[in-house]
């Protein structure tokens, strides 16, 4: 493959995976119109258990795969690549039948952990999709390793539409039926399964309609011929897998302890999974700032291992500025934004005013979300995966003792303003772990700015709001609000960028997707 559809394959792929994740961030909100908070709540507790059990079957594979097919190919070496598939085969349905077989088997207590036995239908569905999602991941590797992106972009659209459609079009109609609030969990499931299968029927097609099907026909498999490749294979995958893992368990311990916090300060269980959906509405709106952040900015995060590798420090260093600067210029804008409109955004979105404290304490997170996302990423480009992974499963244990301690304190908020400290200690620990391999101005002048910038166009686009009757607003009142203070806070904050001279036409220039407009 020359050079050039190798490079549109990659951008192919990055454009597949934004969409894919934006759909995934903002597909939440219709969902809880449609159902609810009570069904927000169980699949928001459910969702990151599965995530957890799904990177452990799958992450890492499809590169590991990809790394050994392409080694293969510089050989020539035909049996080497029809025994790495067929091997990764073999590990993607043994991890993802183990992982559905203990979900399924401890589901009644992980259900009980979770908001109570109305989570174990919707646990127990989503966990069925573990039986596909490996064997799937082995024809995105096998595609990848002959330098083809385009099938994993596709697969990965296409999994999730289908998903995304599959989940409104249900909660919809069990909706309409009737149902409870655990049965329209349970549907609402099945979108993530139906998916995944869609994404696989198609890639196995792709494959087998391709010009790099492997011939079946030739040489022998043997047990000692699995137990090579798989070593390899999981030598690669296990790293990678435990470094993707960990920002997922952070997740997980909100599953478990906010609904601990909660019954043990004394909320009824059947109020649970309710209040969890006013906290999920917050991590919605986190999670689609974050998706828009590090989409911009994590394109730049391989350039750090390349000019590593060459042995470039001054150019290594230059890029984990620009990364920062990038970070700063995209997130704090975006939350202090989320912060200053918490009332009409959450009228627009959610129907009413209900976990505005909840909203506005989360999507000031959402800055420092972003900048870990980013700096585990950067820690990766610099071969400190492991590292990273230590810094944020020593975070999963503070988060799990402040859970706990604060939501006895403040209810609710409590669970929030644990997520804020927890990403604040976060992007402290993993800067400092960065300076000491590339040491780089961690802030500098231009970030100053911008901080302040984003705080002038916060106050001037929500301090309105406080004296505004937003209560007695309809949803499109609110929703014409928000879209008027998008375009008032964004030419303020522009502006003021260009007022400050902190606007970089030199940094912004370079950028993979939006440098082009900045450029001569």
């Amino acid at each position: 493959m020359s050079a050039s559809i190798f490079i549109k394959s990659t951008v192919i792929l990055s454009v597949a995976t934004l969409v894919s994740k934006v759909l995934g961030s903002i597909f939440r909100i219709p969902l809880q119109n449609i159902a609810g908070d009570e069904v927000l709540g169980i699949f928001s507790l459910v969702y990151p258990v599965y995530m957890v059990a799904m990177i452990l079957s799958v992450a890492g594979i499809p590169i590991a795969i990809s790394k050994l097919i392409a080694e293969a190919r510089t050989r020539d070496d035909q049996g080497a690549i029809r025994e790495v598939y067929i091997t990764a085969s073999i590990l993607g349905v043994l991890f993802g039948l183990t992982s559905f077989l203990l979900i399924y088997t401890f589901s009644d207590q992980l259900a009980y952990m979770l908001g109570g036995p109305e989570t174990e239908l919707a646990l127990v569905v989503v966990a069925s999709t573990l039986i596909v999602v490996p064997y799937m991941a082995v024809y995105r590797g096998y595609f990848q390793g002959f330098e083809d992106m385009t099938p994993t972009a596709l697969s990965q659209v296409l999994e999730q539409f289908v998903r995304v459609g599959i989940i409104l079009v249900a909660a919809y109609w069990f909706v309409q039926q009737g149902a409870s609030d655990e049965v329209v969990a349970g549907g609402v499931m099945s979108g993530s399964i139906i998916g995944a299968f869609m994404s696989l029927v198609f890639l196995r097609v792709k494959y087998m309609r391709s010009d790099v099907k492997i011939d079946s026909s030739v040489a022998s498999y043997s047990f000692a011929t699995f137990k090579h490749w798989a070593k390899k294979i999981l030598k690669v995958s296990i790293p990678i897998a435990v470094g993707t893992i960990t920002m997922a368990l952070v997740n997980v311990v909100d599953s478990f302890t906010v609904p601990l916090g909660l019954r043990t300060a004394g909320t009824e269980t059947e109020d649970i999974n309710y209040l969890y959906g006013i906290y999920g509405r917050g991590l919605a709106l986190v999670q689609i700032a974050t998706v828009f952040a590090t989409s911009v900015i994590l394109p730049l995060v391989p350039l750090i291992t390349k000019k590593l590798a060459e042995r470039k420090f001054d150019e290594t260093r230059s890029v984990v500025e620009r990364t920062f600067y990038m970070t700063h210029l995209v997130s704090w804008p975006a939350a202090t934004g989320l912060f200053a409109l918490t009332l009409p955004l959450n009228l627009a979105l959610f129907t009413d005013l209900q976990g505005n404290s909840v909203l506005a304490i989360l999507g000031l997170s959402s800055a420092f979300t972003s900048f870990t996302v980013v700096a585990i990423g950067i820690m990766q480009g610099i071969n400190w995966a492991g590292r990273g992974a230590l810094i944020v499963l020593g975070a999963i244990v503070v988060k799990t003792v402040l859970n706990v301690v604060l939501i006895q304190l403040y209810g609710l908020d409590g669970a929030a303003i644990s997520t804020l400290i927890v990403y604040i200690l976060l992007i402290g620990a993993t800067v400092a772990f960065i300076y000491r391999a590339v040491p780089f101005k961690v802030m500098d002048v231009r970030g100053i700015k911008i901080i302040f910038s984003s705080i002038i166009m916060g106050a001037v686009i929500g301090v309105p709001t406080l004296y505004m009757n937003i209560v007695s607003w309809t949803r499109l009142e609110a929703m014409g609000y928000v879209a008027g203070a998008v375009v008032v806070g964004g030419v303020v904050f522009v502006a003021q960028l260009f007022l400050y001279k902190a606007m970089d036409r030199d940094v912004l220039a370079k950028l993979p997707v939006v440098g082009k407009f900045f450029r001569d």
